[in-house]
């Protein structure tokens, strides 16, 4: 095998039709006219790397980033009608800035898509949707408080209501209330904020609500507005700060009601019918779409590192027995760690299209259902691509540490989205409980005992999608009715122990159904492909994808009975004569992603990446002691 193997598109007509075949699929046949424009934007210069920044001056970067990408693309709130241009928005810019995408996502959804959603249509606040829409001022998102993390719903931030002047004193009563990670440390930014704090009135807590705060203009703070950056983090140089109000007044239009409530004609506030946590929930509705945001750029991310590290694999030669210089991808082992991180991107790729398509087919009502999908795309795409880029970085030895070949950068970036939207661990929790108190779907042949199932997948069961998707949802059921179980067993515990005991066992049935529903969308996607070549390459990636599942929880398939000591026995041979058939494939596999060295600009990624190398590190042309180059 040469580097040509996995070296620049293919260039003949069959195989670039292949190609735009894989890009239909993996972009939901959206490309051209949702992803092409945007991913255009990275080619400009103002996405060049920049050598000796210090982090703030990385973070005011990114503000000059996001500008440029706001000024050559439609309007934000035209970007919010079309939920896949949000999406595509969040996939593209993390490739090369993380902290432009974070700035992009929490502007544009976040904030202004708050202040659209829950007072869009009223003509008092006209002047602050005008200002977000033409980036006049950026937009942060101050929910998350300093005491509480992600538990927004007991937040402690106040917004008083005074009667008798019809405006609002937003208060932060301790130091635990401060709002904590949200963007105030460049305080000559100009930024219109939305609060969440605790609405009182006449005494009364009537729980969370969005509020819109000017925070800072051109000169500094507002008045009664205290903020002070928060340490550096690596890679990312935002302006992340700790927040506080001093009795600061707002006027009662910027209270984003919506329809959660009404004030009567004597002044008097009146929230809607239902209880808080509902109203709290449609003041957090932006928190959706937000968690599809995350996982595009997860995804994207992981794309990318792929791409890196298998285009570096086919170059970095080896020494073997009886034979040197060997591209270190054709070691099986390298195979190995490469191909199941590939496989692992397309399937979380054709996961988060499943979900993306739903939220829109739903037109943003977010039902129970979807509300499941979304909290499950979100966790297991984030915690997946996490692995994926770290294994990437590892395979790429010292040259993935630079930050010039994005790899690194990319990890940063998951260590903040598997926190961003809700913690992967708490949300994931959450979703279980909903999940279990529940009856679990019937699969279609129920009277059918494991025993039979086994026989009727005869010698070569394991390679057959339809049937894998069925020993996943034999562990997803299992799961789901030992959890319900165990939350009922006993009189004595209070419901906390209850579920505290059935925790755990929860979060693995939840991950397996987000696995099962994955390979469900690989073998829709495998179906869905017309190309021959196309199908193949996608048939073995989910079989890869597949096996890998069933052997991280071989032990209990085999203790269930779902799969013979046999089948276990064989899943690593199994997994590795899949790569094998994975490999030729590896060149279309990747020109899919519609990536290619001079968007990325990463030195290892390059036709020749010991001339790119040479040139960042400003080595110039190699000549030998005779002169020669």
């Amino acid at each position: 095998m040469t580097s040509a193997t996995v070296s620049g598109p293919a260039e003949s007509g069959e195989d670039e039709a292949a190609r735009a075949e894989l890009t239909r699929l993996l972009f939901d046949g959206a490309y051209e006219n949702v992803h092409a424009d945007i991913r255009a934007l990275l080619l400009d210069p103002v996405f060049d790397a920049r050598d000796g920044l210090s982090l703030p001056e990385a973070g005011r970067l990114s503000y000059e980033r996001s500008r440029f990408v706001h000024g050559r693309i439609e309007r934000p709130l035209e970007i919010l009608k079309n939920p896949r241009r949000l999406f595509a928005l969040a996939e593209w810019p993390a490739l090369l800035d993380v902290s432009t995408f974070s700035l992009l996502m929490v502007h544009y959804n976040l904030c202004l898509g708050t202040v659209a959603e829950h007072g869009g249509d009223r003509e008092d606040l006209k002047d602050y949707l005008e200002e977000l829409d033409g980036l006049e001022s950026f937009g942060p998102y101050m929910a998350t408080e300093l005491g509480y993390g992600n538990n927004v719903a007991a937040l402690r931030t106040e917004a008083v209501y005074d009667r008798h002047t019809e405006t609002f004193v937003i208060d932060t009563p301790d130091p635990l209330a401060q709002k904590y990670m949200s963007y105030s440390g460049f305080q000559d930014v100009p930024k219109v904020a939305v609060v969440l704090a605790r609405l009182k009135a006449e005494g009364k807590d009537h729980g969370v609500y969005p509020f819109v705060v000017r925070i800072s203009d051109a000169t500094g703070l507002r008045e009664g507005i205290h903020a002070v950056p928060c340490p550096e983090k690596p890679v990312q140089g935002l302006d992340n700060g700790l927040t506080r109000f001093d009795q600061v007044r707002v006027p009662r239009r910027n209270l984003l009601l919506g329809d959660m409530g009404e004030f009567t004609r004597d002044g008097a506030f009146k929230p809607a019918a239902g209880n808080q946590r509902k109203r709290f929930l449609k003041a957090m509705s932006r928190i959706q779409p937000g968690r599809l945001c995350v996982s595009s750029a997860a995804v994207g991310a992981g794309r990318a590192s792929v791409y890196i590290a298998l285009r570096y694999a086919a170059q970095r030669l080896t020494n073997a027995p009886g034979r040197n210089d060997m591209p270190v991808l054709e070691y099986r082992s390298h195979q190995l760690s490469l191909f199941t991180q590939l496989a692992k991107v397309y399937a979380m790729t054709f996961l988060l299209n499943h979900a993306k398509r739903r939220y829109v087919s739903e037109a943003g009502e977010v039902s129970a259902e979807l509300n499941v999908l979304i909290a499950l795309t979100k966790t297991l795409t984030t915690w997946e691509m996490t692995e994926t880029i770290a294994v990437c970085r590892e395979r790429c030895g010292a040259q993935g540490i630079f930050s010039a070949n994005r790899i690194a950068d990319y990890g940063s970036l998951l260590q903040g989205l598997v926190t961003a939207e809700g913690d992967n661990q708490v949300l994931l929790a959450t979703t279980a409980g909903q999940m279990l108190a529940r009856p679990a779907a019937e699969p279609a042949e129920s009277a059918e005992s494991a025993a039979e199932r086994r026989a009727r997948r005869g010698p070569d069961g394991l390679l057959d999608l339809g049937l894998l998707v069925g020993i996943l949802g034999e562990r997803e059921r299992s799961l789901h009715e030992e959890g319900r179980a165990r939350m009922t067993d006993g009189d004595d515990r209070t419901y906390f122990e209850a579920w505290n005991s059935t925790m755990n066992s929860a979060l693995a049935m939840a991950r397996t159904q987000a696995v099962r529903v994955t390979l469900g969308c690989f073998t829709d996607a495998v179906a869905e492909a017309h190309d021959p070549s196309v199908r193949a390459a996608l048939h073995e990636l989910a079989l890869l994808y597949a096996l890998t599942e069933l052997q991280r929880d071989a032990g209990w398939y085999l203790a269930q009975g779902a799969l013979t000591a046999h089948e276990v026995r064989a899943l690593p041979a199994l997994i590795d004569e899949t790569c094998t058939r994975v490999l030729p494939h590896t060149s279309l596999l990747i020109d899919g992603f519609r990536l290619s060295p001079e968007l990325l600009r990463a030195p290892i990624a390059a036709d020749d990446y010991v001339s790119a190398f040479q040139t960042l590190t400003g080595a110039g042309p190699f000549a030998t002691a005779t002169g020669e180059k």
